[in-house]
């Protein structure tokens, strides 16, 4: 017969976790179906050049945390494995700016500030969220730069996902689980966070909502690669999965019966599977608004660099204030652990956009007149601990245009466009002005992406692409997070974010995904939800039949 389930979640990152610990509890049972490997606390790499544990591309035998992908118009960091983005992200948990309910592409529908708002309480309750203690060195210097740029008052610590204690690294039980969980060490300060917690501080999924998932009865699937979703004829869905190492995958094939699907792939991974999908013809129905949309969060990353290692920059969690140089530009200095130096790679000389000058050409004069320091700027061996990096993100209405074209053997590859809105940035003015000013603090050099001249800015918050409209004229999903034109089909991940935040996106999609699955009734009654595509209204939440928690 097979295996056949209530409902498959593809992908255990913010959104997925959240749906596979929700419908467990209201009696469904879930499997959750995830393309990368599970990690305890000791099987992340100590360094980013543990390559092979750090970066996820099977097809060369990588299996780590850190997805790597390049669109036309961005490059993108994603996370894999068990718990998905949260095994990489960098603990932030920010509610977002006031652009973000007010888009035009959503706000029409509801009062989103006030429906969202218990759900952001809830998520930061389950992620953990508590205001960082450790104030670092490139607090500092952040401080000093908001206070040079006339926004002092706006520097504030972060509210971050980590476990905190008087004494750091200390051996503690998990607070969450009154002692009952996994067994945890206060943080440390390592820096380490985006190559994966060895220490257990850091709050991934896997030691909260993917946790009492499991204990409930849910089924986590790892290392196994969704290629396709079909209707079957009687109803439901046929999930096809395989190995995601490229040997084991052909004789591991096999279908999985689900009566519903949840897609929580990622932005790009839920969006590639729905294009390949809707062009193979297995979901014909889908909206043509699918890929509109998409977003980078309207991100520059850039950086600066000290001229040596007399203070250590790459101490304490990976993200530990924030401050705000513009009413809708947002940066955050971010950090490695020592050692994990492989992402120098990304990094280049800083460049500015010049009138009817291609950028490129003004970054290869730069990195001319730059010649003699280039050696200097990419130090493999102390990158992390003289570097700051600037994470500056926008609420502002801009997106870029996913679609899929045809491959030389047949199958399909996604790429982009500009989109609708404001074109996707490659150049931001006031985030330069923070890394140059960054650098004149530290006596050093500030420093870009590599993307960025050539049309494709560094995200970590890809976003969108399967956004919420009131039909499928306007979005590709309802407002309960349905998919149009395929009833029992859903999506939960960042693809369902409507517009730019302006801030880290990891609360907002848990939140998402807490309301959306608050409205699931509970096996067996009735659905109170309007029919897919009817009039929205506003509901009361359906309390789950047994709750992990109180």
């Amino acid at each position: 017969m097979g295996e056949s389930y209530d409902v498959v979640v593809i992908g255990s990152g913010f959104g997925g976790a959240v749906a596979a610990l929700r419908l467990t509890e209201k009696g469904y049972r879930v499997a959750v179906i995830e393309a990368g490997k599970r990690f305890g606390a000791d099987d992340f790499p100590k360094t980013s050049f543990e390559v092979r544990n750090y970066l996820f591309a099977p097809a060369v035998g990588c299996y780590g945390i850190q997805r790597i992908d390049a669109l036309a118009n961005a490059i993108i960091l994603s996370g894999a494995g068990v718990g998905g983005g949260s095994l990489v992200y960098g603990n932030t948990l920010y509610d977002p700016l006031p652009a973000f309910y007010q888009d035009p592409a959503w706000a029409h529908l509801t009062d989103w500030a006030d429906e969202l708002a218990p759900y952001y309480a809830l998520a930061k309750r389950m992620l953990g969220a508590t205001t960082n203690p450790m104030h670092t060195p490139s607090d500092d210097v952040m401080h000093r730069v908001a206070t040079r740029l006339g926004v002092e008052d706006t520097f504030h610590p972060t509210e971050v996902a980590v476990l905190f204690g008087d004494e750091p690294g200390t051996p503690v039980d998990d607070p969450f689980f009154d002692g009952a969980g996994p067994a945890r060490t206060t943080c440390n300060g390592c820096g380490a966070c985006f190559t994966g917690c060895r220490y257990g501080a850091k709050n991934t999924l896997d030691l909260n909502y993917l946790y009492l998932a499991e204990q409930a009865g849910c089924v986590v699937k790892p290392l196994t690669t969704v290629r396709r979703v079909r209707p079957r004829p009687e109803g439901g869905y046929s999930v096809d999965v395989e190995p995601t190492e490229p040997t084991k995958a052909r004789r591991g094939r096999r279908t999985i019966k689900a009566t519903q699907v949840v897609f929580a792939a990622s932005a790009l991974g839920t969006q590639r599977l729905l294009h390949t999908m809707k062009a193979d013809g297995h979901l014909p129905n889908l909206s043509a608004r699918l890929g509109h949309l998409s977003r980078t969060n309207s991100e520059s990353i850039l950086g600066a660099m000290a001229p040596d290692t007399s203070i250590d920059y790459s101490f304490g969690p990976a993200i530990t204030s924030s401050f705000y140089p513009q009413p809708d530009t947002h940066v955050e200095p971010c950090r490695y652990g020592k050692g994990s130096n492989v992402m120098a790679l990304l990094q280049t000389v800083l460049t500015d956009e010049e009138p009817d000058v291609p950028r490129w050409r003004t970054w290869l004069r730069e990195l001319w007149r730059e010649r003699g320091e280039l050696t200097d700027l990419y130090d493999f061996e102390h990158w992390s601990e003289r570097t700051i990096i600037a994470l500056v993100m926008q609420a502002i209405d801009n997106s870029i245009t996913t679609y899929p074209v045809r491959t030389p053997v047949g199958g399909w590859r996604l790429t982009s466009k500009q989109g609708d809105g404001d074109p996707n940035p490659t150049f931001i003015p006031v985030a330069n002005v923070v890394a140059r000013t960054m650098a004149e603090e530290l006596n050093g050099v500030p420093a870009g992406s590599i993307g960025e001249p050539f049309g494709r800015p560094l995200t970590a918050h890809f976003i969108g692409g399967c956004t919420i409209g009131a039909t499928a004229e306007e979005g590709v999903i309802d407002p309960w997070q349905r998919v149009f034109g395929h009833p029992g089909l859903h999506v939960v991940d960042g693809s369902a974010i409507t517009a730019n935040l302006g801030v880290n996106p990891s609360l907002t999609i848990t939140a998402q995904a807490e309301r959306a699955m608050a409205f699931w009734p509970n096996k067996g009654e009735a659905d109170p939800r309007p029919a897919l595509g009817g009039h929205y209204r506003r509901l009361d939440a359906v309390p789950a039949r047994d709750p992990s928690l109180p």
